[in-house]
């Protein structure tokens, strides 16, 4: 006891509280925040577009120094038919050609390291003279405005390693800050010195640097792995394009689209069949547009650039929120780096008139895509949770909610948590009958990689026993596997169901008389209904005309009388209910889906009726829904389209 040690709340325990406390609290600071997450994420799927048209066009531009009379639309049209290619493919070298990644990476860094030791060797070590930083204050001291414009495209030489995580995410961190530190820095810096030290013997060569200072012998083969090492670049930003949509798409932020996982044994390697070919276009698109690396090159810094600051901006809340950091270690931090990424990006945007500007316009519409996304996705939940049915109107329904209980399963899918859906209501006053067991489901998205199977499924009652209602949540991660079968999801959901009735009955069992509910509803009579094979279900009304009912009359296990024992008592109700289960199982499974379409009403401003009434429209007709995923029969199945007024 002595060492005993109260471990008292930090200082900055106490402030990372206040500021979550106070993002809470303020829908302002919520919408900047979640402008800034759709501004970030914008940017890196337009960096993901640029990246391949940059990539493979500027190492094709090789072939004008091994092949002097090769002509730029014959560049061109090489790119397009390497970017067509690779995106022709990309399904299967998710899975089938990962395996050559590695060894050509390596073997691109070594040929990186080589060629600058080489020459270094040949034209003297002046370029290490770029270590000292008095040079970079002689530069600019000469001339600031050029020196000002050239950080544009000394920014590209840092690119790519926002995407080194999104690609290598099932190798440990650690090993990759390992290979970077050890292998790949030092094979940029030889590489970059190299060039320096050829460009200050000939300062003539200002075109194709590298590709001019490799030795003549070694072109060709050098060539090839600079063109394999670009279609491996691509290919890695096109892989962490699918997980940042595929992230964005469980948290609401973009439609809903087919993901196609292409692995068994890593989670992480996926494909989304309109993602890659929207891609591709818009690669397509850049090379065609500007038809030079300049120009690409221009749109590219801004790319970069933008991704950089939104990810100082995102380390920075989470320095605050997660890591609890010392404010002044959280000050020096963000000071220092946006100090620098904004006079980056202040030199970056300077080429907006040469190329930048189709970046900006690509990442201003993806943005406007996710806003009304949410947007329109928030005003369609609110609509529906306001229209929901009351608990009172159920309890005037009754048990047999106003119409005949037939034998099976209704799986009631809506995008509301709690209460009863409004559909439901329309379903009861349209449909002759309703089934015997009512389960609404709800498949929510929450915001961690991977929920256990076994936490799965959340269950709940709605009403009393007698009803035969549930309430059930199916919740996935981001990284879970949404593509279930639907015999699948009805098994595991009913499982789910079998452990919640035991569980909840030796829940009861355990407590006394007095502690039951006392928002339970009043005992009713139930009767005991026959089945021609001889077996017994417990129902308020019969589920098939043919059933013969006795005249016996019994009580719920929630009204028992005294005279029995309770535990006695909800063990035969357990039993009664789960034998209940199975029988509805074998009857079969309906899916009962709501469908609700919202519209702006007539006296909304001009704008909230373009986004609701026909750009959400839009992308709502053309998106998939999570239950669409199962592959449900449509024998198996009924929509209903609901129209509500925001």
């Amino acid at each position: 006891m002595s060492s005993f040690r109260l471990k008292l709340p930090t200082p900055e325990l106490e402030r990372s509280i206040k500021v979550k406390e106070k993002l809470e609290s303020s829908l302002l600071l919520k919408k900047l925040l979640l402008g800034l997450v759709l501004f970030g994420t914008s940017m890196f799927i337009s960096n993901g577009v640029i990246t391949p048209a940059m990539s493979v066009l500027s190492a094709v531009s090789g072939l004008k120094v091994g092949l002097p009379n090769t002509s730029q639309d014959a560049v061109v049209m090489i790119s397009v038919a390497l970017l067509v290619v690779l995106f022709s493919v990309q399904r299967y070298a998710t899975s089938k050609v990962g395996f050559a990644i590695g060894p050509s990476l390596l073997l691109w860094f070594c040929c990186l390291g080589g060629i600058g030791i080489y020459n270094l060797s040949l034209y003297g070590p002046t370029a290490f003279k770029a270590f000292n930083p008095l040079y970079i204050i002689y530069y600019f001291g000469r001339n600031p405005f050029q020196a000002w414009l050239s950080l544009g495209g000394c920014l590209l030489c840092a690119t790519g390693s926002e995407a080194i995580f999104s690609n290598l995410c099932y190798f440990p961190v650690r090993y990759v800050q390992y290979m970077f530190v050890l292998l790949v820095l030092p094979c940029l810096v030889l590489a970059y010195l190299g060039q320096a030290a050829f460009l200050i013997a000939n300062q003539k060569s200002s075109e194709q640097v590298f590709f001019s200072s490799i030795p003549s012998g070694l072109f060709w083969p050098v060539f090839l792995v600079a063109n394999l090492a670009a279609l491996i670049a691509s290919r890695t930003m096109t892989v962490a394009i699918f997980q940042c949509l595929k992230q964005s798409i469980a948290l609401g932020c973009f439609p809903r689209l087919k993901i196609v996982h292409t692995s068994r044994k890593f989670m992480a390697k996926i494909y989304i069949p309109v993602v890659n070919w929207f891609l591709l276009v818009s690669c397509l698109g850049f090379i065609i547009l500007f038809g030079n690396i300049y120009d690409v090159g221009n749109a590219y810094a801004i790319a970069e650039v933008g991704v950089m600051i939104m990810a100082t901006v995102y380390v920075t809340i989470i320095m605050l929120l997660i890591w609890e950091f010392n404010i002044m270690k959280v000050l020096s931090f963000v000071i220092t780096f946006l100090f620098l990424e904004l006079i980056f990006f202040s030199s970056a945007l300077s080429s907006v008139g040469d190329g930048g500007w189709a970046l900006l316009i690509f990442a201003s519409v993806l943005l406007m895509i996710m806003f009304i996304w949410n947007y329109g996705s928030i005003l369609k939940y609110d609509s529906e949770v306001k229209q929901k049915l009351s608990k009172d109107l159920m309890r005037k329904l009754g048990p047999n909610l106003g119409t005949i209980r037939a034998p099976g399963l209704g799986l009631v899918c809506s995008d509301i948590v709690k209460g009863v859906p409004a559909i439901f209501g329309h379903f009861l006053t349209s449909l002759p009958a309703i089934h015997s067991i009512i389960v609404f489901v709800c498949i929510r998205n929450v915001p961690v990689p991977v929920v256990p199977q076994s936490e799965r499924f959340l269950f709940q009652r709605v009403c009393s026993r007698g009803y035969h209602m549930f309430r059930c949540i199916a919740r996935y991660g981001y990284k879970d596997k949404k593509q279930e079968h639907h015999s699948v999801f009805e098994r595991l959901l009913i499982e789910g169901l079998e452990k919640f009735i035991q569980r909840e009955a030796v829940e009861l069992s355990l407590q006394s008389e007095d502690d039951v509910d006392s928002d339970e509803e009043p005992p009713t009579p139930v009767k005991i209904i026959t089945a021609p094979n001889g077996s017994l279900y417990s129902l308020d009304v019969p589920l098939l005309a043919d059933y013969v009912p006795s005249t016996e009359l019994i009580p719920e296990a929630s009204c028992s009388t005294p005279q029995h024992d309770p535990v006695l008592d909800y063990a035969q109700n357990l039993e009664l209910e789960l034998a209940f289960i199975k029988q509805s199982k074998r009857s079969g499974a309906v899916y009962l889906i709501d469908n609700p379409i919202v519209k702006a009403r007539k006296d909304s401003w001009f704008f909230k009726k373009l986004m609701i009434n026909y750009f959400f429209a839009f992308l709502r007709n053309n998106c998939r829904r999570a239950i669409m995923l199962m592959s449900i029969p449509h024998s198996n199945m009924m929509q209903v389209r609901m129209t509500s007024y925001v």
